[in-house]
């Protein structure tokens, strides 16, 4: 990129899994270079993801990344070059517990599994759930009243039947006027609390920068990345991304595995494409 070429954004948001992560869990060099590249020429990275805190610092830290995280589908800002929780949003367990059985009443017994608040908070995870693989233990959830022992960021739910899409949906149906329901990733349904954002967090921590929507590209793949796309500037879908987030996309790269993130930074690095010069040919 030329002296005289700017990056025309000021900050960069990613989401994580299936996003900035190949499925194999890691970054790639090539996209680890363009960020690199994008932070140069001045715009500021900040990952946006549903995982809390406890399940993102060992992400950021092999990245060797220090700036600031949205965790928790935008619970918590983290500092993670301090380490530090800056703002966290709990879950009303009373309302999430009347919420939870209104549900249940409706599509009978849930798989459940929560993410307690905090830098260490445990996930617990009862029999029935299936958990994803991750390199921090799980809590086993065998008495229900241990769920509701400790401030919760987010419940997570599964159904025997039910797949993500109907479960989200009747979820939205049932205790939309409650609580939140979005899809996370292939297997992950959450119940966060009502109004909560991973746009909300996004703002806050952008505030912090100095930051506005209009200064932000975001990428993303999943439903939960919808509001994002609609604070942000641009939102791009990955190649992989759900059907409801590349029907709102401003546009769509390739995928998490393909590189995606870093063949729209390359290009935007890369500047505008040049006029091509008058061929002095009469017409």
């Amino acid at each position: 990129m030329s002296a005289a070429t700017a990056f025309p954004y000021r900050l960069i948001a990613t989401d994580l899994d299936g996003t900035l992560l190949r499925e194999d869990g890691t970054v790639s060099a090539r996209t680890r270079a363009a960020l690199a590249a994008a932070t140069e020429a001045g715009a500021a990275h900040i990952v946006v993801t549903g995982r809390g805190v406890p399940w993102t610092r060992y992400i950021l830290d092999d990245l060797g990344y220090r700036g600031l995280a949205v965790c928790g589908q935008g619970a918590q800002v983290y500092h993670a070059g301090e380490h530090r929780l800056l703002t966290s949003l709990t879950l009303d367990r009373k309302i999430a517990a009347i919420a939870l059985a209104k549900l249940e009443a409706e599509v009978g017994p849930l798989a459940l599994a929560a993410s307690r608040d905090g830098l260490d908070g445990d996930v617990l995870v009862s029999p029935d759930y299936v958990a994803h693989d991750g390199p921090l233990p799980y809590v086993p959830l065998t008495d229900a009243d241990e769920l509701w022992a400790q401030p919760l960021n987010k419940i997570y739910i599964q159904h025997p039947t039910l797949d993500d899409d109907a479960l989200t949906r009747v979820g939205k149906e049932t205790i939309g006027g409650f609580v939140d329901v979005v899809m996370a990733g292939p297997g992950v349904v959450e119940i966060i609390p009502l109004g909560l954002t991973k746009a909300t967090g996004l703002s806050l921590a952008a505030r912090r920068l100095g930051m506005r929507p209009a200064d932000t590209i975001a990428f993303g793949d999943m439903p939960n990345d919808i509001p994002m796309f609609g604070w942000a500037a641009c939102g791009v879908a990955m190649a992989n991304a759900h059907t409801e987030l590349k029907a709102v996309a401003d546009e769509l790269t390739l995928s998490n595995d393909e590189d995606g993130i870093a063949t729209k930074l390359e290009a935007l690095l890369s500047g505008p494409p040049e006029a091509s010069e008058p061929s002095g040919i009469a017409g």
